[in-house]
């Protein structure tokens, strides 16, 4: 299983928190995806903001997360605002 810090985006701190909610591998992470792994942060962490969708949706397409799609970036927005 691979160390969610080998995957793009992901830092010790995010690890941490992914880790705390259950997700606890790169493997975990790409099957639950960053919608599902964002909602159960959001849950557990009501501090995690829109950026650490974007940071999950890089890992698990494996791209920076400032360089989504203006289209992606807008769906993933619309998403977090769903949740409030």
């Amino acid at each position: 299983m691979a160390k969610l810090t080998s995957m793009m985006n992901i830092g010790r701190e995010l690890e941490r928190k992914l880790a705390s909610i259950g997700i606890s591998s790169a493997e975990a992470l790409m099957a639950a995806g960053s919608k599902q792994a964002f909602s159960s942060l959001k849950a557990a962490y009501p501090q995690v903001c829109l950026v650490h969708l974007y940071a999950l949706e890089g890992a698990v397409s494996n791209t920076e997360f400032h360089s989504l799609s203006t289209e992606k970036k807008r769906e993933l927005k619309a998403f977090s605002d769903s949740l409030r």
